[in-house]
């Protein structure tokens, strides 16, 4: 009878605690320690919900792997709980003195309440938890996708340059790509050295490999773009990305202007 009620305290322990730790995981990753805690709340209970962060933690791939392991814990954990709540109410229910273990069983769970919500053990156990994330496991928690803004139609890309493209034999700066929409990362020579910051006087040459990041569309266009009327597609994709910015900065002050 006893313990069945220490089993059942045991048991809350724990899924407080794979909670508490899930939850310290998904602040990792940038978000609120309320949200956090409510999507780890969630995926135990197997629970869902349609808002705008239960998106950001299905797009977001660090997240979703938390989640996923979460909601595993959750359906050996929920129905554990269950069973051990019932078995533990029979038994106490079947004792000459049924009041006893059921008052200890209402002072444990009363206590793990308190204990998740005191600020000061809190503190103390997110600090513990959050050193051992970072130094125990090899989580990655940088979402470098969602950093890049890769979902929005962005990419990045490798682009072989070959002889007759109209980047060859052009530094960066006279490519001038900046003022199309498109950055260089990264330069691969042909001779296997990387330019992991490639400079504004650096050459492209036939056979470098240039790692780009941008609008896929014009990714796209750029590789197909020939040293014949490669000037002239470098300035009408100019000026169609500076008349993109401008909308934009319009439609940002257009936004500001209605919140005053």
């Amino acid at each position: 009878m006893i313990i069945a009620v220490f089993s059942l305290l045991i048991i809350v322990a724990i899924t407080m605690l794979i909670t508490r730790l899930a939850a310290m995981a998904l602040v990792l990753t940038g978000m609120s320690h309320e949200s956090a805690q409510f999507q780890a709340r969630s995926a135990l209970a197997g629970v869902g919900f349609t808002t705008r962060e239960a998106e950001s933690v299905v797009c977001h791939p660090v997240r979703r792997r938390i989640i996923m392991l979460l909601m595993m814990a959750g359906s050996i954990s929920v129905p554990t709980v269950i069973a051990a709540l019932g078995v533990s109410l029979f038994t106490t229910f079947q004792a000459e003195r049924w009041w006893w273990p059921l008052l200890l069983l209402l002072a444990g769970l009363l206590a793990l309440g308190l204990f998740g919500k005191s600020r000061w053990m809190n503190k103390r156990v997110n600090t513990v938890l959050a050193w051992g994330l970072k130094n125990c496991t090899d989580l990655d928690v940088r979402d470098y996708g969602s950093l890049l803004q890769l979902q929005n139609g962005f990419a990045v890309t490798e682009m072989l340059i070959k002889h007759g493209d109209w980047l060859e034999q052009k530094t960066l700066q006279q490519a001038a790509l900046s003022h199309e929409g498109v950055l260089v990362l990264g330069i691969q020579r042909i001779d296997g050295v990387y330019v992991g910051t490639p400079r504004a006087a650096d050459t492209i040459q036939a056979g470098d490999t240039l790692v780009l990041y941008g609008q896929i569309q014009l990714l796209k266009k750029l590789d197909q773009r020939q040293a014949a009327f490669g000037d002239y597609a470098h300035e009408e994709a100019t000026v169609e990305h500076t008349a993109e910015a401008a909308r934009g900065e319009l439609a940002n002050r257009s936004l500001h202007d209605v919140g005053d």
